[in-house]
């Protein structure tokens, strides 16, 4: 049975990202990190503080998979899971669930509790990556309700996928939160920016202008196999305004306010929210299903 929805308005609150290189397979370690930062975000009022995909483990971990995972009551969470008492906290593991199968997902901490878990939906399976060898694919897709609001969270390839945005935004999703582990790869004409950066911030400012949203992209940084990631999280307004962002290739902590004020306003101007088509969008795509599955 689903938890009953509030439809709490979102509120303004300080968020913070937490650009980290965790290290590869040592999920000790990895909480140390996470703890310091938590500190460190302390100091400086953060609300919800947001750590990348698979922040406690790396991300080539291949046949680390299995010896790493966590479940949900891994006495090894309990630190993180206390320190949510104060600050709402989202970060990214390889989650075991009761049938062994394993997850990537993303860990929504608050009032000192598991309080949401994402697992990754579109698991990357081309190229560099592997993750469908290791990994089983999440069923679900769905905005929660939290202190701040109702926030919905994707994982990096569930970005590439404009069906799972529109999926959380139509189930009252006011701030989308995306946990990523981007490599860098190519250079864009005369800039030399890192085009993946570059689609990265496209597709920011395009799923926040169109959904008349906050997104927030939350990547870590590092190498791991001769692979390099190159950070760059951001937070964008509903407008698609750049609200802050990291640099790249370094470890930081970013801060941001979220205002509820530039939300409102925004939806006033562009009210796409207000004129979604949910009944047609409903009646077409069972009709698309029905002719291509049946």
């Amino acid at each position: 049975m689903l938890p009953e929805r509030t439809n709490m308005p979102l509120q303004s609150f300080r968020i913070g990202l937490a650009q980290i290189n965790p290290h590869l397979g040592d999920v000790p370690r990895n909480i140390q990190k996470h703890l310091d930062v938590i500190a460190e975000a302390e100091t400086q009022g953060v609300d919800l503080l947001v750590f990348p995909e698979l922040s406690l483990h790396g991300y080539f971990l291949e046949d680390l998979v299995a010896e790493t995972a966590c479940r949900l009551d891994d006495p090894r969470l309990a630190p993180l899971i206390a320190a949510s008492e104060g600050m709402s906290i989202l970060f990214g593991m390889v989650e075991e669930s009761a049938d062994r199968r394993f997850y990537n997902s993303g860990v929504y901490l608050e009032a000192g509790k598991v309080h949401h878990v994402h697992r990754k939906v579109y698991l990357v399976t081309y190229g560099m990556f592997d993750e469908g060898r290791y990994l089983a694919a999440g069923e679900h897709l769905r905005a929660y309700d939290t202190r701040f609001g109702r926030l919905g969270t994707l994982i990096c390839e569930d970005f590439w996928h404009p069906s799972a945005v529109s999926i959380v935004h139509a189930d009252g999703a006011d701030l989308i939160l995306g946990i990523s582990s981007g490599p860098g790869r190519g250079v864009s004409g005369e800039s030399q920016d890192l085009r993946s950066a570059q689609t990265w911030h496209n597709l920011n400012n395009l799923y926040a202008r169109m959904c008349t949203n906050y997104v927030v992209y939350c990547n870590r940084v590092g190498y791991e196999d001769g692979v390099n990631f190159w950070g760059g999280s951001e937070v964008v307004g509903p407008d698609g305004a750049v609200v802050a962002r990291a640099p790249y290739f370094e470890e930081t902590l970013v801060t941001a306010e979220i205002s509820a004020d530039a939300l409102r306003r925004q939806r006033s101007l562009l009210p796409l929210l207000r004129d979604e088509r949910l009944d047609l969008t409903y009646r077409e795509l069972r009709r698309i299903y029905r002719e291509r599955y049946t």
